[in-house]
């Protein structure tokens, strides 16, 4: 009887806001990842993603050109490389994300390439247009970084095409130093930041503003991938309630979700 009224407790203590009894913060990451690893849906926006940009690179190819090589900039992480894996890892051990956790993953250099991303980077390659790898991975994962590119048969994976984070994760910087020298076609990742610095400031309507601003950028200019798990999306959501419990971050998560 004893054991039953346990039971019973921990049944409405499900209930009750703010007294999640065992579930780790990680369990709220369980269907975005699953929709990352099982959904066609998934797959279909990567291939759209890059059959959309194949189609502008090659009415680049077919109209007139600039002295200046061209080239295009991508992110690593969820544009060409699949690293939910992790995040799967992350959320059976009940672990958040560490540095050191990333790390142990990324030192493997086994993520899988997403998909079209190996053959529009080498469609690139053909047509003497370079592609440079703007990461804000550390610079300590470079070797790693590297080979798991090679690994997966990217073009231009070679020190002189991949910068990754130094001092600051904003790439605007990296992004300059290689449109001195280059005619920058395209930006491509899965985070808005990927794009231009004035998308990382999202303290106004989430940066929404910005968004709608610059809409005729996006499927050109901008491409654009898919990634629920993790972003700077989240940042204007939790502002300064970093350090709430696993059942209050839950229930600040409800009260942000809309109704009508």
């Amino acid at each position: 009887m004893r054991f039953l009224g346990f039971i019973l407790l921990l049944a409405s203590l499900a209930f009750v806001p703010g007294t999640h009894v065992s579930a780790p913060d990680t369990d709220q990451n369980v269907m975005s990842t699953l929709w990352y690893q099982k959904s066609g849906e998934m797959r279909a926006l990567y291939y759209q993603a890059y059959n959309l940009a194949e189609l502008h690179i090659r009415e680049y190819l077919a109209g007139p050109k600039t002295e200046r090589p061209a080239a295009v900039i991508f992110d690593i992480d969820e544009t060409l490389l699949d690293n939910s894996p992790s995040e799967g890892l992350n959320i059976l051990e009940g672990k958040t994300y560490s540095a050191e956790r990333w790390q142990a993953w990324s030192d493997k250099a086994s993520a899988r390439a997403l998909p079209g991303a190996v053959e529009f980077c080498r469609f690139l390659a053909r047509n003497d247009i370079s592609v440079f790898y703007v990461s804000n991975r550390q610079n300590t994962e470079v070797v790693s970084t590297l080979l798991n590119l090679q690994n997966r048969n990217f073009p231009f994976a070679d020190r002189n095409h991949i910068f990754l984070k130094e001092e600051t994760s904003s790439k605007e910087f990296r992004r300059s130093n290689i449109a001195k020298n280059f005619d920058i076609l395209m930006l491509v990742g899965d985070n808005l930041a990927d794009f231009d610095m004035i998308f990382e400031d999202r303290s106004q309507n989430f940066g929404f503003n910005t968004v709608d601003s610059l809409r005729n950028a996006f499927g050109k200019k901008f491409i654009l991938l898919p990634n629920p798990m993790y972003g700077d999306w989240t940042k204007p959501l939790w502002g300064a309630k970093k350090n709430l419990t696993p059942g209050e971050l839950a229930d600040f998560r409800r009260s942000l979700l809309e109704t009508q």
